[in-house]
């Protein structure tokens, strides 16, 4: 009997004792998890974190950033007059500044710094305001990215290739989002963006693009009844609401789960390449 006089212990306290055999691997680590999460010492909401702190040391930068073609940048030379409606239209809170191209880059404007333009336009430089731009490679893993934005205070980097272009951007938004499920912010793809070219036979998809708008992009056929996403495809062709990393194959198309939570997917890497004869 337990004694009345004696605090209860916390949910963190029951599954460090359930967790108190250490495990093999890091499946076995996963599988202990889930079953905590049957026997109620954690909720799905976190499962799905731990499971994404788990899998942020497998993803790369390349998994996440928004690629150079959608990037929106400032032109060195253009007058602030010009640029400031497109900056205020955008919402966003942080801009490249670039000169003859995107590989060009001179700094990172902040949108908080243009007050300045305000309080004395005859005075104001660009250049006095700009930050640093922090450079990472594609291949860089998302944990040591994270470590990185932590101590350097930096919250958007720029992405480059192994030639050292300018191949895309990626914010801590996007890392904490691989942990924490989806975030509304300023670079989140909508609309005709809903499907993304990476690098190769590579794609970034949100898994709410219609069935319809994927089959045109793709050339494919995919259908199911009552099925109207990508997204919802892939799970009814599952059976289960997959996690991050989890992989499902159809015809000359790879799935690969890049972010979900428990309820629903958000983005899947699509790589088209040549089926195995007999697999």
């Amino acid at each position: 009997m337990d004694d009345p006089g004696k605090p209860r212990s916390s949910w963190l306290d029951r599954l460090s004792a359930f967790l108190l055999r250490e495990p093999e691997d890091r499946r076995e680590l996963v599988e202990q998890l889930h079953a905590a999460f049957e026997r109620n010492l954690l909720d799905a909401e976190a499962l799905g974190m731990i499971e994404g702190v788990l899998s942020v040391s497998e993803l790369t930068v390349r998994d996440v950033m928004i690629p150079r073609s959608q990037m929106n940048v400032i032109r060195h030379t253009d007058p602030i007059e010009q640029v400031l409606p497109p900056i205020i239209a955008s919402g966003h809170s942080r801009f490249p500044v670039v000169g003859e191209d995107k590989d060009d880059v001179k700094g990172i404007l902040l949108a908080k710094d243009l007050l300045r333009y305000f309080l004395n336009p005859g005075h104001f430089r660009l250049d006095e305001v700009l930050r640093p731009a922090l450079f990472v490679p594609e291949s860089k893993p998302l944990n040591l990215l994270l470590r990185e934005f932590r101590a350097s205070h930096n919250h958007l980097a720029l992405v480059v290739d192994e030639y050292g272009s300018v191949a895309g951007l990626a914010t801590i938004e996007d890392v904490i989002e691989q942990i924490v499920g989806d975030i509304e912010d300023e670079f989140d793809p909508e609309g005709e963006d809903d499907i993304i070219p990476v690098k190769g036979q590579r794609y970034r998809v949100n898994a709410l693009t219609s069935l319809t708008d994927f089959n045109r992009y793709f050339d494919c056929k995919l259908a199911e009844d009552d099925i109207d996403t990508i997204g919802g495809l892939v799970v009814s062709r599952l059976g289960f609401v997959p996690k991050r990393g989890d992989v499902h194959e159809d015809g000359p198309l790879r799935f690969t789960v890049l972010k979900a939570d428990s309820r629903r997917l958000f983005t899947l890497l699509v790589e088209k390449f040549t089926p195995t004869h007999g697999s």
